[in-house]
């Protein structure tokens, strides 16, 4: 690809399989990545809930940093107690990064 050539904005895909398609057949050396971020998967399996009160306003907070982060609210509360405990634990399942 030419350096002067300008990147071109990643397309959105309606499926898993367009978007298979489109990887298959592109050259995604001509596309702009630069917004991209990190993916984290789970493999733990969920098998315990917990119900909690709190301050109305602590929510209404937790809410507001989950929403500038892109997350669940209920997804931006685990991740919070997985960074908490999982540094501190080695048999603690963690998340994968790619």
């Amino acid at each position: 690809m030419s350096s002067d050539k300008p990147l071109k904005a990643f397309p959105t895909f309606g499926s898993d399989e367009e978007a298979e398609r489109f990887v298959d057949t592109a050259d995604l050396s001509e596309y702009d990545f630069s917004d991209f971020r990190p993916a984290s998967f789970e493999f733990a399996r969920k098998d315990t809930q917990i119900n909690m009160r709190v301050p109305e306003a602590l929510l209404e907070a937790v809410k507001s940093r989950a929403k500038e982060r892109g997350l669940p609210f209920t997804r931006y509360i685990r991740l919070l107690m997985e960074e908490d405990i999982a540094p501190r634990q080695l048999d603690f399942p963690r998340r994968e990064q790619t």
